[in-house]
């Protein structure tokens, strides 16, 4: 499934988990557009709730205290990201324009609230060595998962796509389902997703809620993407770093595969 809306200030909901079960995802996903003044609160009885900053300027009142955040953009720099239990309050005040990121579930297991700060970030910067011909370059980052935030039902990162470039590549699944919400750094800009085995034309603001199958990812050159991935864990099966390759595709993670050179074309 994809969905695609024109966000507008406040909060754009795009999934809900009681809803249709979030359509298969399991979580809300929602887009919260803030201008200089606005303030919005979390408080959510029983889902726990994550945000990431995609840009912009912030006061965050938390449990643990208060904080000022700032991003610039989402290319440049790693994210902040704030994860709280259920039943927990944050509240948020812009001092700019912010656009934020927003994922939740339901979760009754009681943790302490943490800001993922952006040198908390894990990076790992994929295809750099020239895996597949150079074609998915690109940096991983992950804010938390099931091995530094076990007591979480979900896990949230980001991907940096370079215009021209894949990523979720070579192609893979894994049972647990999973979202992606896309952010290029021009409004016009475009790529293209395998979602629940079709081929979708992505945009900005655009999500992808996969539930099966393979789900790379290619941005037009010219137009880089950076896009959350968020993936729920299923009862007795979390997601720990789980990929399944598919078989049709496993030669081109052999380290000797080799590939037709087109730079001496």
């Amino acid at each position: 499934m994809y969905i695609e809306k024109q966000p507008v200030r406040g909060y754009n909901r795009y999934l809900s988990a009681d809803e249709n079960n979030g359509e298969g995802s399991m979580m809300d996903v929602a887009l919260l557009i803030m201008e200089d003044g606005d303030s919005h609160t979390f408080s959510e009885p029983l889902k726990e709730v994550a945000w990431i900053l995609f840009s912009g300027k912030m006061t965050v009142s938390y449990s643990e205290g208060t904080i000022e955040i700032e991003r610039p953009n989402p290319f440049d720099c790693n994210p902040w990201c704030l994860h709280i239990c259920a039943g927990d309050v944050c509240t948020i005040t812009a001092h700019d324009h912010c656009e934020v990121y927003v994922q939740k579930t339901y979760n009754d297991s009681k943790f302490p609230a943490h800001m993922y700060r952006p040198e908390e970030t894990d990076t790992w910067r994929r295809g750099a060595d020239g895996e597949c011909g150079g074609c998915i370059k690109r940096d991983v980052r992950t804010c938390f998962d099931y091995e530094n935030a076990p007591y979480s039902n979900m896990v949230l990162g980001e991907v940096v796509n370079l215009p021209g470039k894949w990523s979720s590549y070579p192609p893979h699944h894994h049972p647990q389902p999973e979202v992606y919400f896309f952010y290029f750094d021009k409004p016009q800009g475009f790529g293209a997703g395998w979602v629940d085995g079709r081929i979708t034309e992505l945009h900005h603001f655009g999500l992808s809620v996969i539930t099966e199958g393979i789900h790379p990812v290619v941005a037009a050159p010219g137009y880089p993407c950076c896009y959350v991935w968020g993936i729920r864990h299923l009862p007795g099966n979390p997601w720990e770093k789980t990929r399944i390759d598919d078989p049709a595709h496993e030669w081109l993670t052999d380290p000797k595969a080799r590939f037709w050179d087109v730079e001496n074309k």
